[in-house]
């Protein structure tokens, strides 16, 4: 039976004590460069592999850390997993990655089955359905390192990563105001989210510096995301059947966003008719059928820059205090017939 080379064997074989072996290996100031090439050299010609749970039970760490998204599916959700993963890998991280499907109940699930696998961090973005944080905040408390990036929590004091969400639906309205759409409506998803209110904030912002007053009866939410079919045609149903019907839709939601043209598709409805720009990083989006201007989120670099956030508590010599929110700027690209530049 194969037996697998150990840090002793190595000792006995080069006549080195064990705890020089592992310090020559982890490159410690503390050896000399000719005993690191001996004990480096000799490591690779016998094929050694350094044991992780071992490694992380001497550092107290798992090295592993856990990423919980509403949605796998979700293309912004699975490019900043991707940009997360990117930074894990280089610093010798693995990653455990959960999706709550928007379930409050299933987020917590999750979040306390990671916790319980001792990962050392938590890098996270809210179910549309959560609207009370006793979870996180009691594991944020216990000393659970925890970033927020996307759809963030105000309630809890720690690094955060978001998409300039206020200033880009700011300039797409605007935009659209200035190709001479005045009745926008609004389509978001659910309304306690953080990015909700930030893309609302943007939209009425606009409006209101244009001379426009909104109408209560153009906005509409679509709390289960874009992911039932049937509420996204309904608030597009109702939009359409107003004696004043909107001429631009403006979708807050990027699954929603997709979720929006299959209802525009089912309801007959063109884009002479009706111009829709919305938040989307489907890297196929300009195949698409029916023309759509879209708002991408630098979905991979918010990622990055979450796991870089998460390292920097994780990996602190004293508890840091004093966190911040890093915003990042998103991208517009408008459709060929509306004319605009990007």
């Amino acid at each position: 039976m194969y037996k697998p080379i150990t840090l002793k064997d190595i000792a006995l074989a080069l006549d080195l004590s064990p705890s020089t072996v592992s310090r020559a290996l982890r490159d410690s100031y503390e050896i000399s460069k000719k005993t690191k090439k001996i004990v480096n050299d000799y490591a690779a010609g016998v094929n050694y592999q350094s044991n992780p749970m071992a490694a992380g039970l001497r550092s107290k760490k798992s090295k592993s850390i856990g990423i919980v998204v509403p949605d796998l599916a979700n293309s912004f959700f699975s490019q900043a997993i991707s940009g997360i993963e990117s930074i894990a890998d280089k610093e010798g991280y693995h990653t455990i990655i959960s999706q709550t499907k928007d379930s409050y109940h299933k987020e917590i699930e999750v979040v306390n089955h990671m916790a319980n696998r001792s990962v050392d961090g938590l890098i996270i973005t809210m179910s549309s359905n959560t609207t009370e944080y006793t979870h996180l905040q009691q594991m944020h408390k216990s000393g659970l390192p925890i970033v927020f990036f996307d759809r963030i929590v105000d309630e809890i004091d720690t690094y955060k990563v978001i998409c300039n969400n206020f200033e880009s639906s700011y300039k797409a309205i605007l935009q659209l105001i200035e190709n001479g759409k005045k009745d926008i409506a609004f389509l978001a998803t659910a309304p306690q989210l953080s990015i909700s209110k930030e893309r609302m904030n943007g939209y009425r912002a606009a409006l209101m510096d244009q001379h426009i007053l909104w109408r209560d009866e153009l906005i509409k939410f679509c709390p289960s995301g874009g992911s039932d079919h049937s509420e996204t045609e309904f608030a597009m149903k109702q939009l359409m059947a107003l004696d004043q019907r909107p001429d631009a839709v403006f979708v807050a939601g990027d699954r929603l966003s997709m979720s929006c043209l299959r209802a525009l598709k089912k309801l007959q409805i063109d884009s002479d008719e009706l111009s829709i720009i919305g938040f989307s990083n489907v890297d196929l989006i300009d195949l698409l059928e029916t023309p759509i201007s879209h708002i991408r989120q630098r979905a991979f670099e918010m990622g990055q820059i979450s796991m870089t956030m998460l390292l920097k508590i994780i990996e602190a010599k004293y508890p840091i205090t004093d966190f911040d929110t890093k915003t990042i700027d998103a991208d517009i690209f408008w459709a060929e017939h509306l004319g605009l530049d990007s």
